[in-house]
């Protein structure tokens, strides 16, 4: 994550991935430009205010209110995971991720079988990914966020963490710590120095779990962008495969993207970069993602993208992935059938697994 300053002025508040099917608006569009034979109109959205990220929504219906109908379903499905999966907040009424931590060392807390779904299935990506994905870290997360957070907005006087500092926080992240009760239906963090961070599952979780709940409610054609995560269900309306363009993370380039691919029906495309959520100490970048094994921001590659069918493994994997060499993510691909990956490197190389290869549109 090393990065010049000049670059970092250079940066602009984007998402990881673009959809260049269509031009973003506010509130509902329709692209009169991409009317569909078969009578359906094209339609997209966008809002800001979930996940603390931009939600993008492209859609294939009959009529805006058919589209609008959608949108709602959407945006009604997540802010129920939001609240659900926030670590920051409290909501009148609900027991969250916030909740846990506040009662760790405490007391069990009952909370909604969505959460212990959420946790359970981040368990299996922590040994899935031999613990590069832990969302017991958040004791170590939370140093860092705190420094990104004054450091971005003092930047003179922005600082890293003291390792020292670091290595007690990380004595408190034990994944075992965290006890379910599913017949009680509830969490119990048994450090009470421990504490979770749902960033690297949460919302590329909540994120499949929208797309399948649209699909069993007969809904097709659209496509969910939450925050870069991109989830296709049943592809355009004409039959064709939804098309995303993925961002180059070189901010100072002329290029803004830097490949085209295309998703079928429940595939999604996922990036983990560093020029996103960062701050700059002395000159240098310090991205979000930080490695497990050396408590501080992995800094191999600017960015991973991966393909695969299931969005919340998607997030999961390309923080993994993130975090590993290239001989291990490939590796790892090779034991994950239907995951194809491409590398991307700060000099602007890459490298790819052959499926994605495969897959690059001119």
């Amino acid at each position: 994550m090393k990065k010049t300053i000049t670059r970092i002025l250079m940066a602009l508040a984007v998402g990881v991935l673009c959809l260049i099917m269509y031009k973003l608006g506010a509130g509902i569009n329709q692209d009169t430009s991409d009317t569909n034979s078969n009578g359906y109109e094209k339609y997209t959205a966008n809002f800001l205010e979930i996940f603390d990220t931009r939600t993008e929504i492209v859609g294939f219906a009959k009529n805006e209110d058919e589209f609008s109908d959608m949108v709602a379903v959407i945006k009604d499905q997540l802010t129920r995971y939001n609240n659900l999966y926030d670590i920051y907040n409290d909501y009148e009424g609900v027991n969250n991720i916030k909740t846990i931590n506040d009662n760790a060392g405490i007391q069990p807390v009952k909370v909604d079988p969505e959460i212990i779904d959420l946790i359970e299935f981040s368990k299996e990506m922590y040994d899935e990914t031999d613990g590069r994905v832990n969302i017991a870290m958040g004791s170590v997360l939370r140093i860092w966020h705190e420094k990104r957070e004054y450091g971005s907005d003092n930047p003179d006087l922005a600082t890293l963490p003291e390792l020292a500092d670091l290595e007690a926080a990380a004595e408190h992240t034990d994944i075992n710590d965290v006890i379910i009760d599913k017949e009680a239906s509830t969490v119990y963090l048994a450090d009470p120095e421990m504490s979770l961070d749902v960033g690297s599952t949460g919302k590329g979780y909540a994120c499949q779990k929208v797309m399948e709940y649209l699909r069993d409610q007969g809904y097709s054609h659209v496509l969910l962008s939450l925050g870069g995560n991109v989830s296709g269900l049943n592809g355009r309306a004409d039959g064709s495969d939804f098309k995303i363009a993925i961002q180059n993370p070189d901010m100072y380039s002329d290029e803004p993207y830097i490949e085209t691919v295309p998703i079928k029906d429940g595939e999604c495309v996922v990036s983990s970069g560093d020029y996103q959520r960062y701050y700059v100490v002395d000159g240098e970048v310090y991205c979000h993602i930080i490695n497990p094994d050396t408590l501080f921001p992995a800094n191999t590659f600017a960015a991973v993208s991966i393909i695969t069918d299931d969005s919340g493994k998607a997030d999961a994997y390309s923080t993994a992935i993130y975090n590993m060499s290239y001989e291990e993510g490939l590796a790892f691909a090779k034991d994950h059938p239907g995951l194809e990956i491409m590398w991307v490197y700060h000099d602007g190389s890459k490298k790819y697994t052959d499926g994605f290869l495969a897959r690059i549109e001119n």
